[in-house]
């Protein structure tokens, strides 16, 4: 059995994919674009794309009952692996020890040309 997770404080699914998936205790969360929701728009900086994508996940972790505590695993997509220390530098500061797994890659284009992208796995 698999359940959707929607929260209007993520952007919305623009194509035939959740939000995330919860199923047998765990939550996939999709890769989430650094949109703000409220507006639609990226922020400019890698810096803060990498937040606004984190916030996303957030706002989807939160309505599943979960929080970044419950993160085992992220995958990060960036335009520039250069951007690798700015992106890491927030992305620390959301999470605490025993930090997730993760993965990162430099990838040739994401959606909308976006600088970042992030998708998670949490356990309830």
């Amino acid at each position: 059995m698999k359940n959707a997770i929607v929260t209007a404080g993520a952007p919305a699914a623009i194509g035939p994919y959740s939000q995330a998936i919860e199923a047998g205790g765990m939550v996939f969360v999709s890769g989430q674009l650094p949109i703000d929701p409220a507006t639609g728009a990226f922020p400019d900086s890698v810096t803060e794309q990498t937040k606004r994508s984190l916030l996303n996940c957030k706002a989807i972790l939160e309505q599943a009952g979960l929080g970044f505590e419950n993160v085992v695993k992220t995958t990060v997509f960036l335009k520039d692996m250069n951007d690798f220390a700015a992106m890491n530098e927030v992305y620390a500061s959301f999470f605490a020890q025993p930090y997730p797994a993760r993965a990162a890659f430099e990838v040739a284009r994401l959606p909308k040309d976006a600088l970042v992208e992030i998708e998670m796995i949490a356990v309830e």
